[in-house]
């Protein structure tokens, strides 16, 4: 029996998943491999979808965790992959808040098992973030060392914006915690393909009982009624709190005819042009949101 290749992509919020994801997509195109991809968004709302091509086989998964919530949901539509599908390899997409060692196990049901070869676990951290680890969440510092902790490829992303000199100290910190798997440094997630493809399994620790129920992530989903003012949302921006994570999605401003893409990642935002025309939706990730006071601010733009 043909087996499909598993690669499970984990890594906490804006970490760098959907970069990579898409990067192997296209080397995966041009070799001539059939793949397909699960992706799972904590939110009502799909905006990292628009990164996959219509013509790949995909499922979603949304409104919770593959790792506690909805893992009957996952193990059913992995096993719908399989069966419409004749593939090479899944490419599965975690939350920024999954254990990879749940979508692991997940994986492995009994009549899943038999169809697949599990490649591995490719944790991407970001750089910056994990320099400020002790200014985190407990709950949220633990969840990262367990990704790390249980990966079988490390990629230290995000290495241009952290201190060259600063490199070997945060390795040896990070292969403190999982000496069995390579670690890379990388910018932009950019890393040769063949060392994903290329990565073998090693040993699965037992895991901690950090799941998403304790980190108490929460989620925020704003629909513009119509275009906002840039100034006003650079200062919006500016005055979020630390306890906002993660924003993604799509915004239109009055100053512009064009759609713009727009990506923040622990206090960096990225926003650039977008040939598309996707709804207009921010999508929120975090701790402690006080929704009505987002809510507010967000109609003042």
């Amino acid at each position: 029996m043909n087996q499909t290749e598993i690669y499970i992509l984990s890594g906490f919020l804006g970490s760098g998943k959907t970069t990579l994801l898409k990067s192997l997509l296209k080397h995966e195109k041009e070799a001539g491999r059939n793949v397909g991809v699960v992706m799972n968004e904590i939110g009502k709302v799909s905006i990292d979808s628009s990164a996959i091509s219509n013509d790949l086989p995909l499922k979603e998964l949304l409104d919770g965790c593959v790792c506690c919530t909805i893992i009957d949901q996952f193990e059913e539509q992995l096993g719908k992959l399989l069966e419409e599908n004749l593939l090479d390899a899944i490419y599965i997409e975690t939350t920024g808040a999954a254990h990879p060692l749940e979508v692991f196990d997940a994986c492995l049901s009994p009549s899943i098992a038999p169809k697949i070869k599990m490649k591995g676990i490719i944790t991407i951290i970001d750089l910056s973030l994990w320099n400020n680890r002790h200014h985190l969440e407990p709950t949220v510092k633990e969840l990262i060392v367990e990704q790390i902790r249980h990966a079988d490829l490390l990629l230290l992303n995000k290495s241009d914006l952290t201190n060259e000199s600063s490199h070997s100290s945060i390795l040896y910190s990070i292969q403190a915690l999982n000496n069995r798997a390579l670690a890379i440094l990388t910018t932009n997630a950019d890393i040769n393909p063949s060392v994903i493809t290329g990565i073998s399994l090693n040993a699965k620790e037992e895991k901690s009982t950090v799941t998403i129920d304790k980190l108490a992530l929460q989620t925020y989903v704003y629909m513009f009624k119509c275009p906002i003012s840039h100034e006003r949302f650079e200062q919006f921006i500016t005055a979020l709190p630390n306890s906002i994570y993660r924003i993604k999605g799509f915004i239109r401003f009055k100053e512009s005819d064009l759609l713009y893409s727009f990506q923040y990642t622990n206090g960096q935002p990225i926003l650039l042009p977008d040939m598309m025309n996707y709804p207009t939706t921010l999508v929120f990730i975090g701790t402690h949101i006080d929704k009505e006071k987002l809510r507010h601010s967000l109609e003042k733009l």
